[in-house]
């Protein structure tokens, strides 16, 4: 039952609170009369519990029979999945060669934005929360998070994912490919954009609308053009960018973008639309080739930011 209420919860659009998270009483003494009151205690303040990566509690999970997980495994069209506590798989591993170990939790590069831009008191917003891994690493470190995906079974299996790990963010569905949604702020003072970028049309136009809206940092990780690519052209915003033509499998397949291809920005590009979206600290903290090209990991932040 308690499961069931953080699900309608967090369909309610709950602010997202860390684990563990409890308020502290005071004791309130009246001084006696022409009593100089006493001086008053110091606020308590509250510890935020750090875990090794790996061995994050599960409550939801780490006391359910075998055979109750293995319902839950089924319940929903899993495609990654954690161990619990015993060393059980929460989740489904998309197939023997993708997704097919379990997923870090929390996400080292989670940890690593946290000590660059502490969350603790900040409101996050994610892109892409697929199904709840990194949503729930970032709801135990920051004050709020607000997710969203393209895919309605990832709105559904992330909030089971964060009610499970006993967390909760406002999840909601948006394709990242329209406009900014209604009736949802997504005003942020750390956008969270991992694995998406390259899988959009108008990559360009994407980040102009939603970085605007982004306080203080972004940690971004995309894909990147090869820079010997051939580049084509495409005009956003008014303007002509390069990128190099990506197929896309469509809809249907978990780990594609939602249309028939994507755009992939090169790499000076794409610093510099940050630099002019007023990001004047861009640190390119990785950047690897992978199977199907360059990957970059770009942390990236405003000096002028608000409190």
């Amino acid at each position: 039952m308690n499961v069931l209420k953080k699900i309608l919860k967090s369909f309610s659009g709950s602010s997202a609170n860390r684990v563990n998270e409890m308020p502290v009483a005071h004791e309130v003494q009246v001084p006696a009369k022409d009593e100089a009151p006493a001086p008053a205690a110091p606020q308590k303040v509250e510890e935020k519990t750090v875990y090794p990566a790996g061995e994050v509690p599960i409550p939801g999970v780490d006391n359910l029979p075998d055979d109750e997980l293995d319902r839950l495994n089924k319940l929903l069209p899993w495609a990654a999945f954690v161990l619990d506590s015993k060393g059980r798989q929460f989740g489904v591993a998309h197939s023997a060669i993708k997704r097919n170990v379990p997923q870090a939790m929390p996400d080292p590069r989670i940890v690593e934005l946290d000590r660059r831009i502490p969350l603790r008191d900040l409101t996050v917003f994610e892109i892409g929360c697929f199904e709840g891994i990194h949503t729930s690493a970032l709801a135990m470190h920051a004050r709020r998070v607000l997710a969203c995906d393209s895919r309605i079974e990832n709105v559904v299996k992330s909030i089971v994912r964060c009610a499970m790990y006993g967390t909760s963010a406002h999840i909601f569905r948006w394709d990242a490919e329209e406009a900014l949604p209604a009736g949802v702020s997504v005003d942020c003072d750390v956008l969270h954009h991992v694995g998406v970028l390259y899988h959009l049309t108008d990559p360009v136009g994407h980040l102009k609308t939603l970085l605007p809206h982004v306080r203080k940092g972004v940690m971004l990780d995309t894909q990147i053009a090869p820079e010997d690519a051939k580049a084509l052209t495409y005009e956003s915003g008014g303007r002509t960018y390069r990128y190099h033509h990506y197929r896309e499998a469509g809809r249907e397949a978990p780990f594609a973008g939602m249309l028939d291809h994507a755009k992939w920005l090169f790499k000076d590009d794409l610093l510099a639309l940050l630099a002019e979206a007023g990001f004047d600290s861009i640190d390119v903290a990785n950047f690897e080739i992978q199977r199907n090209g360059p990957r970059i990991l770009i942390y990236a932040t405003r000096s002028s930011s608000g409190s």
